[in-house]
Order: C-alpha cells, then structure tokens, then sequence
C-alpha cells in the first residue's frame, strides 16, 4: 500500500472510538452485517430506464447473502419482457453483490436491481421481522392464483373521459355507467382463470363464463360502454 509523504510525516494518533457497526433486522433477528454471507431477507425494487419509457419491478428471496427467488415483473416496453427472461437466469445462484455487478441487460432491471440492494442492506426487507424469513417459492405466491403480475390500465382524453382497460380483477370487457354517464362499474374477465379453463379443455366460450364477473354497481347501471370501441 502506498501512502503520500505528507501522510508519512503525520504523527500517529490511536482511534479510540471503535464500536462496530449497527446491527439490522433479519428475518426476525438482529444481524451485525459484516460481510455479503450476512443478509438475508425478501424484499423488492423498483427501478426504471433512462429515457422512462418502462418499469420493472424486481423481488428477490435472499438467504446467507445468496439469490435463491427472483421475480421480475415489467411493464411498458417490449424488448424488456426479453431482458426480463435473461435476467431471470442470470440472477439465482449469485450473491447479492455479484448481482448488483451483473448486466441486468434492461437499464430498468439493473435500477430495480440497485435500488433492492440499498434497501436490504440498510436492513429495509418485507420479511425483517419475520421469524426465520419467508420460504423459497413466497415471491411466486405474490402473483396469486393464477401467476399474474397486478397490472392497472387506464387511458383518458379530455374530450371522451376515462377507459379502464385492465385492472387488479382483469380484463375489461365493458364499463356501466349511470344516468350521468359516470362509470359506477365494470365486467371483467380473469385472464388467469380463463387460461386455467383452456387448458382443461373448457369450450372457449364456456371458459369465458367461468372466468367473467363484475365490480362495484354494474348491475345497476343504465348504460354499458366497450372501453376499447366506444
């Protein structure tokens, strides 16, 4: 190691203050986090590109300072549903620190990917008070039945008012409106449980029914409206 003459002529002068560093919450303990084998914890990022044309959000389930879950969820450009797939391999089996110093491949992923690391390491993780942590599969089960990600979808002009198009529930497929033409509810379909029918070989149509229902005062309304025709 190489030290500035100036440094060199300085007298020596004992540091007296040395208490450690703070511990953090983890998984239900206090951790004196010292090294990258030291966190633990689930927790989530978000994180978006330069020109903010899209947005990811990232969650990992870290144990002993290794990936074990991730979940990536994007939104808004297409080519990041691609990086979203790579990141998904490169991202498990690496340490936390090792991830952070990973091409991420979207410019989203890799904030949602630095954003996480502050907050775990800082001790900020959705299980730090949670006895023993969350098992390996709690990032999957934040998608519900179904394995979707909670996408909202809403446009609006000035001129012809809002469209909801896809909300928590699923899919619109038509908007009620009262007497004033003010949107008091809505038939959706969950596309997760349509798919699930599909699969078991419903008729379309009939898994169309199963997966349908409705919102707020639907059946009240006095008008209904396609969002995406009308």
């Amino acid at each position: 190691m190489k030290y500035s003459k100036e440094v060199e002529n300085m007298c020596s002068v004992k540091c007296g203050a040395n208490h450690g560093c703070a511990p953090i919450p983890e998984e239900g303990k206090w951790i004196y986090s010292k090294e990258i084998k030291d966190i633990s914890g689930l927790t989530h990022g978000i994180g978006w590109c330069a020109p903010q044309q899209g947005a990811c959000k990232l969650t990992l389930n870290i144990k002993d300072g290794i990936i074990e879950e991730a979940l990536i969820e994007t939104l808004g450009c297409s080519g990041m549903t691609h990086s979203a797939a790579m990141a998904s391999e490169a991202l498990v089996g690496k340490t936390l620190l090792e991830a952070l110093n990973t091409d991420l491949v979207c410019d989203a992923i890799n904030t949602a990917m630095r954003e996480l690391f502050l907050q775990i390491v800082y001790g900020r993780s959705q299980s730090a008070f949670s006895e023993g942590g969350l098992p390996i599969g709690a990032g999957l089960e934040d998608l519900g039945k179904g394995t979707r990600s909670q996408v909202g979808t809403c446009y609006s002009t000035k001129l012809k008012g809002p469209r909801y198009l896809e909300l928590a529930e699923g899919y619109i497929m038509k908007l009620g409106l009262d007497e004033n033409n003010e949107i008091i509810g809505y038939e959706y379909v969950n596309m997760g449980k349509f798919m699930d029918a599909i699969k078991k070989n419903e008729d379309p149509m009939k898994a169309l029914e199963i997966a349908k229902g409705t919102y707020g005062r639907y059946k009240e309304a006095v008008k209904y409206i396609d969002p995406r025709q009308e």
